[in-house]
């Protein structure tokens, strides 16, 4: 899986939720399982929460992808 910034966090839990979830909650994104959350896309995410979108899809993509 390749995440972007237009890349569904619902998505990205439903791939692989246990190596992803601590990422979004350790930037401040505590409520992954809301459905509003889950429909969002990591850069709508990261603006909510003033989270640089470029490092957290960095981090996603490292962890994804091992």
């Amino acid at each position: 899986m390749q995440v972007t910034k237009d890349t569904i966090i619902g998505d990205i839990l439903d791939f692989n939720s246990p190596a992803a979830a601590p990422l979004f909650i350790e930037n401040g994104m505590h409520c992954l399982g809301c459905p509003a959350a889950r429909s969002e896309s990591v850069g709508e995410a990261c603006n909510a929460h003033n989270v640089s979108p470029d490092e957290l899809i960095n981090k996603l993509n490292q962890v994804l992808n091992q």
